[in-house]
């Protein structure tokens, strides 16, 4: 389905609208984008906000839901740890996930930053609201969002009634899932709040090996909220949440088998030239999802950890002056275990499994990789009106701190397999390369900031014309060590030409190849970022604004660079400049919503993950240089009848490297760039129908179609053409029986599908394993289910 075919059915949903009457009007969306509650029509960011019925509505309970939901985002999860997630805003992104890069697209959580993205992917106790910022936002959010930023929002315990909520989900794949929530007023002053989740399901990948079935996972959490007014002016809320996911990550299905160099010209080479051409007698290749995969080794569980602490205080100085204090602690423990191929053969291997050698006298235990960070943060906010109300403000003070490690030592195995096959008569002698890395890395980082930004509503124009004008300066320091080896031995086995027989198996020997360093390093960094808004109300439903704004992502260094002297050296921090033209409305006696903007970015010293040639897993990080972008983006949502609101939202990309020049070289390489997950075009289209009401209940139907456009896989132009990431369109429904009175409270069945058409898209691509130009993971197949939720 395409454009025509969409619009097509607008029209068709639009016919079936009947005349309303004009006291129908939209409900108002409350955002807190800006650090403060208001409406989403006066605020003049490109912002697509979820509201609990919508998260429900939607079977919204993560960040990696919202993935095809909102044009201009993309989610993907990390090859080798699926609760890790890629986050994409108007294509700038973080394509690797290391403990020593920050990522692009801020996450917050209750107002409190989020550094990893390990564990991402869990769900959230008391979700209450998504909001996506499109675009930098470098004034209120600071270091790290140069793409976007992502508010996560949590329910507030209330202090007036009890409320009791229970939802249970069972569908397809094994599917189970509860969630309780339970509202405790304590008096008329203080309340808590529980909450408690449980998932399971089953993966869409049959594991026919040892271990775990692909994709299975099981989740559990628990949240306490307590809020209380300790007197008229000084209200406190204290949160603490625990959540478990225990996963068996997607291994990588071949699509392309790997190019044999015939000629190879270096020892590297050459090693690849045999895996590649041996590897692939072990292998099967598709371009069609299949239903099973077979491991060699057993496939372990990984896993994530997560405790979070939270104090937020507020003070009221005066009617018109409030002092915020927000205190926010977590940890996370994350263990990935991964089987990139699953061959299943003991003799191409690229796992973490224990290891022996053929001749049996070598063992190597398997090694899961370790992530255990820890951080903390402190943020001070002053926000009041002054000068006969006509200046909103708010300045602030901000300190963060990370510790962490992450461990793959003593022995991480990284990959076996054949490189050479010569027959002797009657025997055949295979030659197998074995390689372990051991890690270890760990990292002490800060940042410190001051911001501030004040609005002026000027005494001309009947009060209808606002400037803003803010600015954060920041101070960022890094410490990082890395300690690093790798070797590389071969061992050889020799059998029966005719019967396969073993005959002789040789030691294993070397290492024949072996590197390692250990480094430490720390750089720092410092910041100044701007912003200026002009807002002019057209009407009493509609205005417009006119933005400029900077960010900044802090530089860091490259755990997978081979080369010390670069890793030692880090990169840089990367900048940009954004200019923005929107308008928010309202039309038709406020049944109308269209809210717009078109923007264009200029980043400069922009970082750049590529891979390093003949290796698996290594990178090297530059800044590249400049690259633009530019873009529309709409949100449209019209409330047709009292019973069908229908919604479209759209987004055009246009990102491009403009310059790039080797640090090394010196030599202009901006053709070889590209942005990833930039998709050209993307869209959502929805309705939400009322088929029928009755008095003990109503009958609703919500369809939404999703669209993502072709983007490239890589931020390298030579590989985006071996992984690239075609289109696809997802359409799910959800039919549901509302609002039925039972026992005091209200009673919710709903049937719902997701991806009813059975879409076989990618949603990851790999072109850097040995015996594969193209590997792929594959987006979630059809799923279904039935949701039952009683509130009281």
């Amino acid at each position: 389905m395409k454009f025509r075919q969409l619009s097509g059915l607008i029209s068709v949903t639009l016919m079936m609208a009947p005349a309303v009457s004009a006291e129908l009007a939209l409900e108002e969306v409350i955002v807190t984008a800006q650090k403060k509650a208001e409406s989403l029509q006066d605020t003049p960011i490109s912002l697509t906000a979820f509201g609990e019925e919508q998260l429900e509505k939607d079977g919204i309970s993560n960040l990696a839901d919202i993935g095809s939901s909102v044009p201009s985002l993309t989610i993907e999860p990390f090859p080798i740890n699926n609760s890790t997630l890629r986050i994409f805003i108007r294509g700038i992104g973080l394509i690797d996930a290391q403990l020593t890069q920050d990522p692009p697209v801020g996450v917050y959580i209750d107002g409190a930053y989020i550094a990893r993205s390990s564990g991402l992917s869990l769900d959230i106790a008391d979700l209450q609201r998504i909001e996506v910022l499109r675009g930098p936002q470098g004034t209120l959010y600071g270091r790290n969002s140069t793409g976007g930023t992502i508010n996560l929002i949590t329910k507030r315990p209330a202090f007036d009634a009890l409320e009791f909520e229970q939802k249970l989900t069972s569908g397809n794949r094994n599917l189970f899932s509860s969630k309780t929530s339970l509202n405790l007023p304590l008096g008329e002053r203080s309340a808590v709040k529980l909450a408690y989740l449980t998932s399971q399901r089953d993966g869409f990948i049959e594991n026919k090996g040892p271990g775990g079935d692909f994709g299975d996972k099981d989740v559990s959490g628990f949240r306490v909220d307590f809020a209380m007014d300790v007197s008229d002016r000084l209200s406190l809320d204290f949160a603490y949440d625990d959540a478990d996911l225990d996963y068996y990550n997607y291994a990588y299905q071949g699509v392309t088998p790997a190019t044999v160099n015939p000629t190879p010209t270096n020892a590297g080479e050459v090693i690849n030239a045999g895996l590649a051409r041996y590897s692939q007698q072990y292998m099967t290749y598709s371009d069609r999802r299949v239903d099973s995969m077979t491991t060699f080794a057993p496939l372990e569980e990984s896993f994530s950890d997560i405790k979070g602490w939270s104090l937020t205080a507020r003070y009221s100085l005066s009617e018109a002056a409030e002092l915020k204090y927000i205190y926010a602690a977590r940890e996370l423990v994350d263990g990935s275990y991964s089987d990139l191929p699953a061959s299943g053969s003991p003799n191409y291997r690229i796992d973490n499994g224990d290891y022996r050698s053929r001749d049996g006298s070598v063992f190597v235990p398997g090694v899961n990789r370790i992530l255990d960070q820890e951080q903390s943060s402190h943020e001070l906010q002053l926000s009041g009106l002054a000068f006969s109300e006509r200046v909103e403000y708010i300045v602030g003070l901000y300190y963060f701190e990370e510790s962490a490690s992450e461990d793959n030592a003593p022995s991480h195995h990284q990959f076996s397999g054949p490189i050479a096959i010569t027959e002797t008569g009657a025997t055949t002698t295979t030659t197998f390369i074995s390689n372990f890395n051991s890690q270890f890395f760990t990292i002490d980082n800060e940042a410190l900031a001051l911001f501030g930004r004040a609005t002026w509503t000027l005494p001309i124009l009947d009060d209808k014309l606002r400037l803003t004008f803010g600015a954060r300066h920041s101070e960022d320091s890094r410490d990082t060590t890395k300690d690093y080896s790798t070797a590389t031995y071969v061992e050889s086995e020799t059998r029966a030409t005719s019967t396969g027989a073993l005959i002789a198996t040789t030691p294993r020997t070397g290492p024949v190849q072996s590197a390692g360093y250990y480094s430490e390093a720390d750089q720092k960094f410092s910041d100044d970022s701007f912003e200026f808004i002009a807002e002019y109300d057209v009407s009493d439903n509609a205005n417009v604004y006119g933005k400029f704004v900077e960010a900044y992502k802090s530089g860091g260094f490259n755990t997978r660079d081979p080369d010390q002297a670069r890793f030692e050296r880090g990169f840089a921090e990367e900048k940009v400049a954004s200019v923005e033209l929107g308008v928010k409305s309202e039309l038709m006696d406020r049944r109308l919503r269209v809210n717009a903007d078109i923007f264009a970015s200029e980043y400069t010293d922009i970082q750049l993950n590529f891979l390093i040639g003949n290796s698996i897993a290594d990178t090297q990080v530059v800044n590249a240089g400049e690259a633009e972008m530019y873009g529309f983006e709409m949100d449209l949502t019209f409330l047709a009848s009292r019973g069908l609101l229908v919604m479209f939202n759209y987004a055009y990309l246009d990102a491009e490297v403009t310059s790039a020049i080797d640090p090394d070289t010196g030599e202009d390489v901006t053709d070889s760039f590209v942005f990833s997950s930039a998709p050209e075009h993307s869209y959502t289209a929805a309705l939400d129908y009322t088929v029928n009401e009755w008095s003990w209940g109503r009958l609703g139907l919500n369809v939404s179609y999703n669209y993502m456009d072709d983007r490239n896989g890589s931020n390298r132009s030579e590989v985006s053409k071996r992984v690239f990431l075609e289109s696809y369109d997802l359409v799910n429904a959800r039919l549901g029986l509302y609002d039925m009175p039972l026992w005091g409270g209200v009673l919710t069945a709903a049937l719902w599908g997701k991806n009813l058409a059975d879409t076989e898209y990618v949603v990851s691509a790999i072109d850097n394993l040995p015996h594969a130009d193209r590997a792929v993971i594959w987006g979630e197949p059809r799923s279904y289910g039935l949701d039952v939720i009683y509130r009281y």
